[in-house]
Protein backbone atom coordinates (compact mmCIF):
# COMPACT_ATOMS: atom_id res chain seq x y z
CA UNK A 1 0.00 0.00 0.00
CA UNK A 2 1.22 3.82 -0.79
CA UNK A 3 -0.94 5.96 1.27
CA UNK A 4 -0.11 9.19 -0.24
CA UNK A 5 -3.29 10.76 1.61
CA UNK A 6 -2.08 12.29 5.01
CA UNK A 7 -3.69 15.25 4.84
CA UNK A 8 -6.65 13.91 5.62
CA UNK A 9 -5.34 11.91 8.18
CA UNK A 10 -2.54 10.04 9.88
CA UNK A 11 -1.75 7.11 10.84
CA UNK A 12 -1.14 6.73 14.72
CA UNK A 13 2.36 6.51 15.48
CA UNK A 14 3.16 3.37 17.47
CA UNK A 15 4.39 5.03 19.98
CA UNK A 16 0.99 6.96 20.79
CA UNK A 17 -1.02 3.78 20.56
CA UNK A 18 1.37 2.24 23.10
CA UNK A 19 0.93 5.23 25.48
CA UNK A 20 -2.77 5.68 25.19
CA UNK A 21 -3.13 1.41 25.58
CA UNK A 22 -1.07 2.14 29.25
CA UNK A 23 -3.53 5.17 30.29
CA UNK A 24 -6.59 2.74 29.11
CA UNK A 25 -5.11 -0.03 30.69
CA UNK A 26 -3.84 1.77 34.36
CA UNK A 27 -5.83 4.82 34.67
CA UNK A 28 -9.93 5.08 34.20
CA UNK A 29 -10.13 7.74 36.77
CA UNK A 30 -12.43 11.49 35.94
CA UNK A 31 -9.91 13.85 35.68
CA UNK A 32 -12.57 16.52 37.20
CA UNK A 33 -12.23 14.26 40.48
CA UNK A 34 -10.27 15.29 43.34
CA UNK A 35 -9.60 11.71 44.85
CA UNK A 36 -6.27 10.25 43.73
CA UNK A 37 -7.03 8.39 40.72
CA UNK A 38 -8.73 11.69 39.18
CA UNK A 39 -5.88 13.82 40.31
CA UNK A 40 -3.28 11.39 38.48
CA UNK A 41 -5.78 11.33 35.52
CA UNK A 42 -5.46 15.37 35.60
CA UNK A 43 -1.68 15.11 36.30
CA UNK A 44 -1.32 13.37 32.78
CA UNK A 45 -3.62 15.42 30.89
CA UNK A 46 -1.97 18.50 32.61
CA UNK A 47 1.32 16.79 30.88
CA UNK A 48 -0.32 16.60 28.02
CA UNK A 49 -1.35 20.39 27.35
CA UNK A 50 1.92 21.29 28.43
CA UNK A 51 3.58 19.60 25.31
CA UNK A 52 0.94 20.91 22.88
CA UNK A 53 1.64 24.49 24.63
CA UNK A 54 5.24 24.14 23.97
CA UNK A 55 4.95 23.12 20.79
CA UNK A 56 3.10 26.00 19.53
CA UNK A 57 4.97 28.66 21.72
CA UNK A 58 1.92 29.83 23.81
CA UNK A 59 1.65 28.82 27.98
CA UNK A 60 -0.06 26.19 28.90
CA UNK A 61 -3.11 28.15 30.55
CA UNK A 62 -4.08 29.24 26.66
CA UNK A 63 -4.39 25.61 25.27
CA UNK A 64 -8.13 24.32 25.56
CA UNK A 65 -8.54 20.67 24.32
CA UNK A 66 -11.91 20.19 21.86
CA UNK A 67 -13.11 17.04 19.89
CA UNK A 68 -11.70 17.64 16.55
CA UNK A 69 -10.06 20.80 14.52
CA UNK A 70 -13.44 21.75 13.31
CA UNK A 71 -14.57 21.77 16.76
CA UNK A 72 -12.38 24.37 17.70
CA UNK A 73 -12.93 26.24 14.48
CA UNK A 74 -16.39 26.43 15.61
CA UNK A 75 -15.75 27.53 19.46
CA UNK A 76 -13.47 30.33 18.10
CA UNK A 77 -16.07 31.63 15.37
CA UNK A 78 -18.84 31.36 17.43
CA UNK A 79 -17.53 32.15 21.12
CA UNK A 80 -15.59 34.96 19.70
CA UNK A 81 -18.55 36.96 18.02
CA UNK A 82 -20.79 35.94 20.73
CA UNK A 83 -18.60 38.13 23.23
CA UNK A 84 -18.21 40.72 20.98
CA UNK A 85 -22.06 42.24 21.04
CA UNK A 86 -22.47 44.56 18.41
CA UNK A 87 -19.64 43.53 16.27
CA UNK A 88 -21.23 40.88 14.43
CA UNK A 89 -19.52 40.53 11.19
CA UNK A 90 -16.89 37.91 10.10
CA UNK A 91 -14.43 38.21 7.63
CA UNK A 92 -12.94 34.99 5.92
CA UNK A 93 -11.02 33.61 2.46
CA UNK A 94 -13.25 31.61 0.06
CA UNK A 95 -10.91 28.68 0.47
CA UNK A 96 -11.36 27.91 4.00
CA UNK A 97 -11.74 24.26 4.85
CA UNK A 98 -15.72 23.10 5.37
CA UNK A 99 -15.21 23.62 9.23
CA UNK A 100 -14.97 27.70 8.75
CA UNK A 101 -17.09 27.99 5.67
CA UNK A 102 -20.22 26.22 6.71
CA UNK A 103 -20.32 27.89 10.12
CA UNK A 104 -19.81 31.13 7.73
CA UNK A 105 -22.82 30.02 6.27
CA UNK A 106 -24.55 29.31 9.61
CA UNK A 107 -23.74 32.84 10.17
CA UNK A 108 -25.30 34.33 7.12
CA UNK A 109 -28.42 32.52 7.71
CA UNK A 110 -28.19 33.84 11.50
CA UNK A 111 -28.41 37.58 9.47
CA UNK A 112 -24.53 38.13 10.21
CA UNK A 113 -22.65 39.43 7.35
CA UNK A 114 -19.59 37.48 6.31
CA UNK A 115 -17.45 38.57 3.54
CA UNK A 116 -15.41 36.34 1.45
CA UNK A 117 -11.76 37.23 0.50
CA UNK A 118 -10.82 36.18 -2.90
CA UNK A 119 -7.78 34.77 -3.84
CA UNK A 120 -5.42 34.75 -6.87
CA UNK A 121 -4.72 31.67 -9.11
CA UNK A 122 -2.36 30.75 -6.68
CA UNK A 123 -4.27 30.84 -3.56
CA UNK A 124 -3.08 33.79 -1.53
CA UNK A 125 -5.70 36.53 -0.03
CA UNK A 126 -5.23 40.19 -1.27
CA UNK A 127 -4.16 42.11 1.96
CA UNK A 128 -5.84 45.36 0.24
CA UNK A 129 -9.03 43.44 -0.12
CA UNK A 130 -8.53 42.57 3.44
CA UNK A 131 -8.55 46.15 4.13
CA UNK A 132 -11.42 47.01 2.36
CA UNK A 133 -13.20 44.15 4.03
CA UNK A 134 -12.66 45.15 7.58
CA UNK A 135 -15.31 47.70 9.37
CA UNK A 136 -16.21 48.58 12.49
CA UNK A 137 -18.67 45.51 13.34
CA UNK A 138 -15.82 43.33 11.93
CA UNK A 139 -15.57 40.76 14.91
CA UNK A 140 -13.44 38.72 13.36
CA UNK A 141 -10.88 37.78 10.67
CA UNK A 142 -10.32 33.89 10.01
CA UNK A 143 -7.99 33.01 7.37
CA UNK A 144 -6.47 29.21 7.06
CA UNK A 145 -2.63 29.51 7.67
CA UNK A 146 -2.36 27.03 4.84
CA UNK A 147 -4.77 25.53 2.42
CA UNK A 148 -5.71 21.68 2.64
CA UNK A 149 -6.05 21.12 -0.71
CA UNK A 150 -3.12 22.84 -2.58
CA UNK A 151 -1.15 23.67 0.51
CA UNK A 152 -0.82 27.64 -0.28
CA UNK A 153 0.49 29.47 3.18
CA UNK A 154 -1.07 32.46 4.08
CA UNK A 155 0.92 35.85 5.14
CA UNK A 156 -0.83 35.40 8.90
CA UNK A 157 1.10 38.01 10.29
CA UNK A 158 0.33 40.74 8.18
CA UNK A 159 -3.08 39.69 8.28
CA UNK A 160 -2.97 39.81 12.16
CA UNK A 161 -1.33 43.52 11.95
CA UNK A 162 -3.92 44.72 9.69
CA UNK A 163 -6.87 43.38 11.70
CA UNK A 164 -5.08 44.04 15.32
CA UNK A 165 -4.38 47.88 13.73
CA UNK A 166 -8.27 48.45 14.00
CA UNK A 167 -8.88 46.18 16.99
CA UNK A 168 -10.37 43.17 15.32
CA UNK A 169 -9.24 39.77 16.88
CA UNK A 170 -7.67 36.67 14.13
CA UNK A 171 -8.23 33.05 13.91
CA UNK A 172 -6.51 30.83 11.85
CA UNK A 173 -6.41 27.52 11.26
CA UNK A 174 -3.24 26.10 11.26
CA UNK A 175 -4.45 22.35 11.21
CA UNK A 176 -2.36 21.42 7.80
CA UNK A 177 0.97 23.54 9.30
CA UNK A 178 1.23 22.18 12.64
CA UNK A 179 4.06 19.91 12.21
CA UNK A 180 4.98 20.30 8.40
CA UNK A 181 6.32 23.88 8.98
CA UNK A 182 7.42 25.97 11.95
CA UNK A 183 4.48 27.35 13.84
CA UNK A 184 4.70 29.51 16.64
CA UNK A 185 1.21 31.42 17.94
CA UNK A 186 3.34 34.04 19.54
CA UNK A 187 5.17 35.03 16.61
CA UNK A 188 1.57 34.76 14.41
CA UNK A 189 0.17 36.77 16.80
CA UNK A 190 -3.36 35.14 15.98
CA UNK A 191 -5.62 35.46 18.85
CA UNK A 192 -6.93 31.43 18.65
CA UNK A 193 -5.53 28.86 16.45
CA UNK A 194 -7.04 25.61 15.32
CA UNK A 195 -4.65 22.66 15.67
CA UNK A 196 -5.60 18.23 15.41
CA UNK A 197 -4.01 15.36 16.76
CA UNK A 198 -4.73 12.88 14.01
CA UNK A 199 -3.07 15.55 11.23
CA UNK A 200 0.01 14.50 13.50
CA UNK A 201 0.22 10.97 13.68
CA UNK A 202 -1.93 11.42 16.89
CA UNK A 203 -5.51 10.06 17.58
CA UNK A 204 -8.75 11.18 15.89
CA UNK A 205 -11.68 12.44 17.96
CA UNK A 206 -9.06 15.10 19.72
CA UNK A 207 -8.13 18.97 18.82
CA UNK A 208 -7.35 21.78 20.49
CA UNK A 209 -7.45 25.94 20.28
CA UNK A 210 -5.06 28.28 21.54
CA UNK A 211 -6.77 31.33 22.86
CA UNK A 212 -4.51 34.21 23.57
CA UNK A 213 -4.81 35.74 27.05
CA UNK A 214 -6.66 38.22 27.55
CA UNK A 215 -8.85 37.52 24.27
CA UNK A 216 -12.48 37.48 24.41
CA UNK A 217 -14.41 34.34 24.25
CA UNK A 218 -17.66 32.76 25.35
CA UNK A 219 -18.01 28.78 26.20
CA UNK A 220 -19.19 26.64 23.15
CA UNK A 221 -20.39 23.75 25.49
CA UNK A 222 -22.06 24.82 28.84
CA UNK A 223 -22.12 22.32 31.35
CA UNK A 224 -19.37 21.58 33.92
CA UNK A 225 -16.53 23.54 34.23
CA UNK A 226 -14.27 21.45 32.33
CA UNK A 227 -11.50 23.19 30.52
CA UNK A 228 -11.51 26.11 32.59
CA UNK A 229 -15.79 26.60 31.98
CA UNK A 230 -14.78 27.18 28.26
CA UNK A 231 -15.82 23.46 26.73
CA UNK A 232 -18.05 21.67 29.22
CA UNK A 233 -17.68 17.80 29.54
CA UNK A 234 -15.40 15.30 30.32
CA UNK A 235 -12.33 15.34 28.06
CA UNK A 236 -11.42 12.62 26.21
CA UNK A 237 -8.71 11.82 28.59
CA UNK A 238 -6.85 9.02 26.55
CA UNK A 239 -6.82 10.71 22.94
CA UNK A 240 -5.26 14.09 24.98
CA UNK A 241 -2.65 11.96 26.44
CA UNK A 242 -2.26 10.59 22.57
CA UNK A 243 -2.20 13.77 21.31
CA UNK A 244 0.54 14.82 23.94
CA UNK A 245 2.77 11.70 22.63
CA UNK A 246 2.33 12.31 19.20
CA UNK A 247 3.82 16.28 19.64
CA UNK A 248 6.64 14.85 21.68
CA UNK A 249 7.79 12.46 18.82
CA UNK A 250 6.75 15.22 16.48
CA UNK A 251 9.19 16.82 18.45
CA UNK A 252 11.87 14.34 18.31
CA UNK A 253 11.47 13.34 14.84
CA UNK A 254 12.06 17.55 13.62
CA UNK A 255 13.25 18.86 11.04
CA UNK A 256 15.28 16.07 9.28
CA UNK A 257 12.34 13.93 8.80
CA UNK A 258 10.66 16.85 7.31
CA UNK A 259 13.23 17.84 5.09
CA UNK A 260 12.87 13.90 3.78
CA UNK A 261 9.19 14.03 3.06
CA UNK A 262 9.72 17.44 1.54
CA UNK A 263 12.07 15.97 -0.79
CA UNK A 264 10.08 13.09 -1.85
CA UNK A 265 7.21 15.34 -2.82
CA UNK A 266 9.44 17.26 -4.67
CA UNK A 267 10.55 14.92 -6.82
CA UNK A 268 7.06 13.77 -7.59
CA UNK A 269 6.17 17.15 -8.17
CA UNK A 270 9.06 17.40 -10.74
CA UNK A 271 8.35 13.87 -12.02
CA UNK A 272 4.78 14.44 -12.31
CA UNK A 273 5.39 17.50 -14.53
CA UNK A 274 8.01 15.67 -16.55
CA UNK A 275 6.20 12.49 -17.71
CA UNK A 276 2.60 13.45 -17.67
CA UNK A 277 1.71 16.15 -20.71
CA UNK A 278 -0.73 18.60 -20.19
CA UNK A 279 -0.87 18.08 -15.93
CA UNK A 280 -1.76 21.34 -14.41
CA UNK A 281 -0.05 22.22 -10.95
CA UNK A 282 -2.70 23.83 -8.19
CA UNK A 283 -0.95 26.18 -5.73
CA UNK A 284 1.86 28.00 -5.13
CA UNK A 285 5.02 26.78 -6.76
CA UNK A 286 7.23 27.50 -3.43
CA UNK A 287 5.32 29.50 -0.65
CA UNK A 288 3.00 26.18 0.28
CA UNK A 289 3.01 23.21 2.53
CA UNK A 290 5.60 21.57 0.30
CA UNK A 291 4.06 17.95 1.12
CA UNK A 292 0.82 18.46 -0.81
CA UNK A 293 1.26 18.41 -4.35
CA UNK A 294 -2.23 19.24 -6.13
CA UNK A 295 -2.59 18.46 -9.93
CA UNK A 296 -5.38 18.24 -12.43
CA UNK A 297 -5.46 16.47 -15.76
CA UNK A 298 -7.37 18.39 -18.05
CA UNK A 299 -9.78 16.13 -19.92
CA UNK A 300 -10.36 13.46 -17.05
CA UNK A 301 -12.24 12.97 -14.19
CA UNK A 302 -10.43 12.90 -11.00
CA UNK A 303 -12.60 10.04 -9.49
CA UNK A 304 -11.83 7.80 -12.53
CA UNK A 305 -8.13 8.45 -11.82
CA UNK A 306 -8.38 7.73 -8.10
CA UNK A 307 -9.82 4.55 -9.00
CA UNK A 308 -7.87 3.33 -11.03
CA UNK A 309 -4.49 4.54 -8.66
CA UNK A 310 -6.31 2.63 -5.88
CA UNK A 311 -6.46 -1.04 -8.24
CA UNK A 312 -2.38 -0.52 -7.60
CA UNK A 313 -3.26 0.32 -3.62
CA UNK A 314 -2.17 3.82 -4.40
CA UNK A 315 -4.43 6.23 -2.51
CA UNK A 316 -4.52 9.31 -2.86
CA UNK A 317 -7.72 12.33 -2.62
CA UNK A 318 -9.72 14.20 -4.59
CA UNK A 319 -9.82 17.40 -2.18
CA UNK A 320 -10.78 17.79 1.03
CA UNK A 321 -11.84 14.67 3.27
CA UNK A 322 -14.67 16.52 4.57
CA UNK A 323 -16.43 17.30 1.39
CA UNK A 324 -14.82 13.85 -0.64
CA UNK A 325 -18.76 12.31 -0.92
CA UNK A 326 -19.77 15.76 -2.35
CA UNK A 327 -20.59 15.92 -6.28
CA UNK A 328 -19.58 19.66 -6.10
CA UNK A 329 -16.47 20.88 -8.06
CA UNK A 330 -13.48 21.73 -5.01
CA UNK A 331 -14.57 25.53 -3.64
CA UNK A 332 -11.12 25.59 -3.44
CA UNK A 333 -10.41 25.09 -7.22
CA UNK A 334 -13.11 26.77 -8.23
CA UNK A 335 -12.20 30.03 -6.46
CA UNK A 336 -8.01 30.11 -8.15
CA UNK A 337 -9.90 29.90 -11.28
CA UNK A 338 -10.47 26.87 -12.76
CA UNK A 339 -13.02 26.02 -14.88
CA UNK A 340 -15.30 23.10 -13.50
CA UNK A 341 -14.21 20.81 -16.17
CA UNK A 342 -10.29 20.94 -15.10
CA UNK A 343 -11.18 21.53 -11.56
CA UNK A 344 -13.27 17.98 -11.54
CA UNK A 345 -9.92 16.28 -12.85
CA UNK A 346 -7.48 17.15 -9.97
CA UNK A 347 -6.25 15.01 -7.61
CA UNK A 348 -4.51 15.45 -4.00
CA UNK A 349 -0.96 13.93 -3.12
CA UNK A 350 -0.17 14.47 -0.14
CA UNK A 351 2.65 12.80 1.60
CA UNK A 352 3.93 11.51 4.93
CA UNK A 353 6.13 9.60 7.27
CA UNK A 354 5.38 6.47 5.59
CA UNK A 355 6.46 7.54 2.17
CA UNK A 356 9.48 6.13 0.51
CA UNK A 357 11.95 7.12 -2.47
CA UNK A 358 10.28 3.19 -3.81
CA UNK A 359 6.77 4.52 -3.40
CA UNK A 360 7.53 7.66 -5.44
CA UNK A 361 9.14 5.48 -7.95
CA UNK A 362 6.10 3.09 -8.36
CA UNK A 363 3.81 6.65 -8.31
CA UNK A 364 6.04 7.93 -10.97
CA UNK A 365 5.82 4.69 -12.99
CA UNK A 366 1.94 4.02 -12.31
CA UNK A 367 0.19 7.15 -12.85
CA UNK A 368 1.80 8.08 -16.42
CA UNK A 369 0.24 4.92 -17.61
CA UNK A 370 -2.84 5.22 -15.88
CA UNK A 371 -3.62 8.78 -17.24
CA UNK A 372 -2.33 7.33 -20.87
CA UNK A 373 -5.05 5.02 -20.83
CA UNK A 374 -7.99 6.92 -19.49
CA UNK A 375 -6.98 9.60 -22.33
CA UNK A 376 -7.05 7.17 -24.66
CA UNK A 377 -10.77 6.32 -24.08
CA UNK A 378 -11.84 9.58 -23.30
CA UNK A 379 -12.98 11.50 -26.25
CA UNK A 380 -11.93 15.21 -24.73
CA UNK A 381 -8.49 15.58 -23.15
CA UNK A 382 -7.17 19.09 -23.78
CA UNK A 383 -3.39 20.05 -23.14
CA UNK A 384 -3.77 22.23 -20.68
Amino acid sequence: MIYLDHNATTPVDPAVAEKMAWFLREHFGNPSSIYPIGRRAKELMTEAREKVAAALGVDRGEVFFTGSGTESDNFAIFGTLEASPGKDEFVTSAIEHPAVMETAKALERRGSKVTYLPVDARGLIGLDDLRSALTPRTGLVSVMHANNEIGTIQPIAEVVRIAHERGIPVHTDAVQTFGKIDLDARKLGVDYLTVSAHKIYGPKGVGALVVRKGAAICPFLRGGRQERGLRAGTENTAGIIGFGEAVRVLEEKGRKERARIEHLAETLKAGIEKNVPGARFNGHPTNRIKSTVNFAFPGLEAEAILLALATKEIYVSTGSACSEESEEVSHVLRAIGLAPEIARSAIRMSLGRSNTEEDISVVLRELPEIIRKLKSITAFHPEG
